[in-house]
């Protein structure tokens, strides 16, 4: 993907996205589960019916996939396995949502689009088409997945519109945050397979924007204006992790950037 988008080939998301179509597969019943590809609000989704007898109303997942923001697809083979035995497993109805992908749509995109899904499937008329416990309906996700699962969650709890309230939310190792990108986790990992530091700041700043001049800043932890200083309390990780799990970090609270990106770029510290 780097070389390609040296050569001015494809960009490099694009590359990367290879991997997203080579795991694809079709929406293929079986005799747990009737699988079929549909849209909701306009939006794209997967949906997985349970076969059984529902022997009353069914729970209900709404499943956002990971990629950072840029990859990704919930006809892929891991994530459709995972949705079918979700399915069979808690006799749910999954909903999987194909939302819009970076660099072709940026942020707020993503988030419209899962936002659009949710709050459609918890309509009443809608929970009883597909027999659903109003109680017991709950938002999922992983990686970024979990940051639309998390956002969704708390906008739906402002949302006066919105009379059904989720039972849960289960955020798979999400990501949560992008005012310092120093944690522990970050630097332990940097060079690590997968997903390396370089590649997280790259799915960061691509969700916001093209200019690289917001890659650059986030690279030397320099992203977030003084203005904004008070928002670092919240993921100080000196407060929050064991103290035997520290290892050899020391915390230090992240420099104080230009206000340049936050300007330009509001999403960046858009909760």
């Amino acid at each position: 993907s780097e070389a390609a988008e040296l050569l001015g080939l494809m960009h490099y998301m694009d590359g990367l996205s290879l991997i997203t179509v080579m795991e694809l597969v079709p929406p293929t019943s079986d005799e747990n589960v009737t699988v079929t590809d549909t849209e909701l609000s306009n939006v794209p989704v997967r949906l997985y019916l349970p076969r059984r007898a529902p022997g009353g109303l069914r729970r209900a997942v709404l499943y956002f996939h990971g990629g950072g923001w840029c990859l990704g697809d919930a006809g892929m083979h891991s994530y459709d396995l995972a949705s079918r035995r979700i399915s069979n497993e808690l006799n749910a109805v999954v909903v999987s949502v194909n939302y819009r992908l970076a660099p072709q749509h940026r942020f707020p995109a993503q988030f419209e689009d899962a936002y659009s899904v949710t709050k459609f499937f918890l309509q009443s008329k809608v929970l009883s088409h597909y027999g659903v416990d109003p109680a017991r309906v709950c938002v999922a996700g992983d990686s970024a997945g979990g940051n639309l699962a998390a956002a969704v969650a708390q906008q739906l709890s402002e949302d006066p519109e919105v009379k059904t309230k989720l039972k849960a939310q289960v955020l798979i190792y999400p990501a949560l945050q992008a005012l310092d990108l120093n944690l522990p986790s970050y630097r332990d990992n940097a060079e690590k397979p997968l997903l390396s530091r370089a590649l997280m700041l790259r799915f960061w700043s691509e969700y916001l924007t093209a200019d690289p001049a917001l890659r650059e800043a986030m690279a030397s932890n320099m992203h977030v204006p003084a203005e904004a200083g008070q928002l670092w309390q919240f993921v100080n990780w000196s407060r929050w992790l064991p103290a035997e799990m520290w290892g050899a970090h020391t915390y230090s609270s992240p420099a104080v950037g230009g206000g340049g990106p936050a300007r330009s770029y509001p999403g960046l510290l858009d909760p």
